[in-house]
């Protein structure tokens, strides 16, 4: 029978793309995770008796959360819940469970690459019916939801065995327990040519991926390991533990410096790999190099046609606002339209259900395509050995090859994490009311062409999308973007992306922050870095 539970409103934070993220303890306290899922099943729409996906990247608080999730489902009128064995489910394959099963959206349990454990963070978003992050009109009408919100809804029912494959009966709802990695590794086989790989392979081609103690380890033996027959022990922290084995789930030169040392030895395998938290970002380094994430869709979206499901070529390429022009060179090469959109995979998602563009990527490491609404880490992965395999050189070759037909975009981002609030928001009001006098300026070498806030029109339904970032434009083609970012749960993170282009003929092979640091003296002159903040230095550099 339906329980009504009273409730009283909150002043969440308002989701967005990424979602509600909060600390486990905030998210523990009574009716605060069941009042944000009954506003998400007040506003959303789906007909009646529909089916909810629901699963996250394993993290401490998953298993209590999905619980209360499937006892609302059935108080809620859902017909079905399709759920990962362990509550696992990687964001990108639960965005191919919502597709492949004609389910009307999704709960994903995930605070993406942030840490976990019973002191660190926890998130819920909302995927559609199209697999992709709920739209700005959905996250909006929640979090209004979520302001007048007077009750929700449950019923009283014992908890379901989350480990066993099966059905449990919940009143009229029917609770599917289903293996989490089966419909992504048969997707995944469908695009790549396992066989090509596995002859790689078997030809003594060897391979470290670091899955970071988070939801991709499955995945990755499954499909690395078993089915592409790479030797055990190839997938490293595979197992996803509650507080990821005390990792920051970051796929970065910080986090993930144990690949890095391995992949830097004299003794290196031929490819290095790594994934975040919830399996949507990636890491692609080669014996003695490494592909910022920028480059990588680039040199993916250059070589895709290799791989089966992508030989008929790409119908477009799209990338956020701070990832380098890189991928745009590669766009005029192949004579495809390229997009420039704002962060976030739901202005890719309106792209590729209109079938304008087919590979998408950010360069906070996301990279994906039109198979699923979200961006994949496993996906670049098989990708980049699927390249490798049919071309037959190494990553340090092809990069090579890529950046003496396209030229190269030298690249980094400082980010500044736990910034006070205010500080970082005063550093940027500063920088926008500058905007207007930075052209023609001069900071050693570099002189300014102009400098905007960045603006975005959807080719797609016409929406317009501002103040998403502040660009300054060189001549020659280098840049300096400023955003603030909102994926931290503390304080504000500032993100400064470094870019230096160096066309075909020019110093192709010198090392990164030589060929950035006029760039980043100008930036730190052009911001007030220093001045607004105090620190002298970033705390990550990707």
């Amino acid at each position: 029978m339906t329980r009504i539970v009273p409730s009283q409103p909150y002043s969440g934070q308002k989701p967005g793309t990424s979602g509600l993220r909060k600390k486990v303890k905030v998210f523990q306290q009574p009716g605060y995770a069941e009042n944000f899922i009954q506003s998400v099943f007040d506003v959303v729409e789906r007909a009646p008796g529909s089916t909810l996906v629901l699963g996250g990247d394993g993290r401490y608080h998953n298993r209590t959360v999905i619980q209360q999730a499937i006892r609302m489902a059935a108080a809620n009128g859902y017909g079905k819940v399709l759920v990962g064995k362990g509550g696992i489910l990687s964001t990108p394959a639960a965005s191919n469970v919502i597709r492949k099963h004609g389910a009307s959206g999704g709960l994903i349990l995930s605070a993406s690459h942030n840490p976990g454990g019973p002191d660190e963070d926890f998130g819920i978003k909302y995927n559609i019916a199209n697999g992709g992050p709920a739209p700005e009109g959905v996250t909006e009408a929640i979090h209004a939801r979520t302001q007048t919100i007077d009750r929700w809804l449950t019923v009283d029912a014992p908890d379901v065995d989350l480990d066993t494959l099966g059905t449990t009966q919940i009143g009229a709802l029917a609770v599917e327990v289903i293996d989490p990695v089966a419909d992504y590794a048969q997707l995944m086989e469908s695009l790549f040519d396992f066989s090509a790989i596995r002859a790689h392979v078997q030809s003594g081609f060897s391979m470290a991926f670091d899955a970071m103690s988070a939801v991709t380890g499955p995945y990755a033996i499954e499909i690395l390991e078993n089915r592409l027959g790479f030797a055990r022990g190839t997938v490293r922290n595979g197992i996803p533990l509650e507080d990821f084995g005390g990792h920051h789930p970051d796929p970065n030169m910080v986090h993930a410096h144990e690949l890095f040392e391995t992949m830097f030895a004299p003794d290196a395998p031929d490819f290095g790999a790594a994934s975040d938290g919830d399996g949507d970002r990636n890491l692609i380094v080669g014996r003695g190099r490494f592909i910022t994430p920028s480059d990588s869709l680039a040199m993916l979206a250059a070589n895709a046609h290799l791989a089966p499901g992508y030989a008929g070529g790409l119908k477009g390429i799209a990338r956020s606002m701070p990832t380098s022009a890189a991928a745009d060179r590669v766009a005029e090469a192949l004579d495809l339209p390229c997009f420039e959109t704002p962060t976030g995979w739901k202005f890719f998602g309106n792209l590729l259900d209109s079938g304008m563009a087919t590979i998408c990527g950010e360069e906070s490491a996301g990279t994906g395509s039109d198979h699923v609404r979200e961006k994949d880490g496993l996906w670049a992965v098989l990708l980049w050995l699927n390249i490798l395999a049919v071309r037959g050189i190494s990553v340090d070759a092809l990069a090579r090859d890529h950046w003496a037909r396209f030229g190269r975009n030298y690249y980094a981002r400082h980010d500044y994490e736990a910034l006070p609030t205010e500080k970082a928001d005063a550093l940027m009001a500063q920088l926008k009311e500058s905007l207007s006098s930075l052209s023609g300026k001069v900071f050693g070498t570099l002189e300014i062409a102009e400098a905007d806030n960045f603006s975005y029109r959807d080719p797609v339904d016409g929406s317009t999308s501002s103040n998403q970032g502040v660009r300054v434009m060189f001549r020659g083609g280098s840049r300096v973007v400023f955003r603030l970012s909102g994926t931290g749960t503390e304080g504000a993170t500032l993100r400064v992306y470094l870019e230096r282009y160096e066309p075909v003929g020019g110093d192709l092979d010198r090392e990164t922050p030589e060929m950035l640091a006029d760039l980043i003296a100008a930036a730190d002159a052009i911001a007030g870095i220093t001045h607004h903040t105090g620190r002298t230095a970033p705390d990550v550099v990707t």
